[in-house]
């Protein structure tokens, strides 16, 4: 078992075509999705005093997420995230980053983060000019890019990262392999990227490992799959797993997290709560 922590974004998935709100976010999926597959968790990140910030945090607890660090932001909003479903697949609409854009770590927090084996953050954490402080506090370091992958963005945050994370939807695998094998010269060790149907690839510097996606019947909602995926092969890198076993164990869970809405569920109503 190693510990692993989630720092950065956090949000509450409207799903309109349900109404219904379930808690979400990259860097909380994770840590929950890590601590579902029997390990150590915990959650830092600032929500605001509404609703939707008390759904988050009463969500985390009730996943035995450690949340002691986490900032609830006065007369401010937390982030949200309208999603509806057209076949199974998520389609986003309005959002607001709420109370995460005013994430500012403390050295506190650095200390804090520090006893972690696995830090995982993401483009959507607004932690940027902070990296090089979590750099410092990390011993292994992930970022989820998703699908922003801008060459100047990326280079500022590179070398600071161990494991990078993205997603790509139409591309060549000429193209692919010419992506990966830049991020990997810009410092990074490994880089994961995920291409939805299409399966995952891992590249090492020196390999390309292959993945393909697990058939899974019944799916109910795709949102969070991306999420279990890097969460479980994030700790099965970590402990040692062949990178092979844990893009397989990874494509296991993400199809296992289909199965339900939500990234890890704990959905509310939210009719009239939109505008609290």
């Amino acid at each position: 078992m190693l510990k692993m922590i989630g720092v950065g974004d956090n949000t509450v998935d409207t799903y309109t075509h349900l109404g219904q709100c379930f808690p979400g976010g990259n860097a909380v999926n994770v840590a929950v999705l890590a601590a579902r597959y029997g390990h150590s968790a915990a959650y830092l990140g600032w929500v605001g005093d509404d609703w939707r910030g008390r759904l988050v945090l009463d969500s985390l607890k009730k996943e035995n997420i450690d949340v002691s660090r986490c900032r609830v932001v006065q007369n401010a909003s937390t982030a949200f995230s309208e999603v509806s479903l057209v076949g199974g697949d998520r389609v986003f609409g309005k959002s607001d980053p709420g109370a995460c854009n005013q994430l500012n770590l403390s050295d506190a927090d650095l200390d804090y983060i520090k006893d972690f084996d696995v830090v995982h953050t993401s483009v959507y954490s607004y932690i940027e000019n902070q990296i090089s402080d979590l750099r410092l506090a990390s011993r292994i370091l992930s970022f989820d890019f998703s699908q922003k992958l801008d060459r100047h963005y990326m280079q500022e945050l590179l070398p600071h990262i161990d494991v990078a994370l993205l997603s790509l939807a139409d591309v060549s695998q000429e193209d692919q392999d010419a992506l990966m094998k830049w991020v990997i010269s810009q410092g990074t060790s490994l880089v994961l990227m995920t291409r939805g149907k299409e399966g995952a690839w891992v590249f090492d510097g020196q390999l390309h490992h292959k993945q393909g996606v697990i058939p899974v019947e019944n799916v109910v909602d795709t949102l969070g799959a991306g999420d279990a995926f890097a969460a479980r092969f994030l700790v099965e890198y970590a402990m040692g797993t062949s990178i092979p076993h844990a893009m397989k164990l990874a494509a296991e869970s993400a199809s296992e997290n289909c199965l339900h809405y939500g990234a890890f569920g704990h959905g509310v109503p939210c009719s009239g709560k939109e505008g609290g």
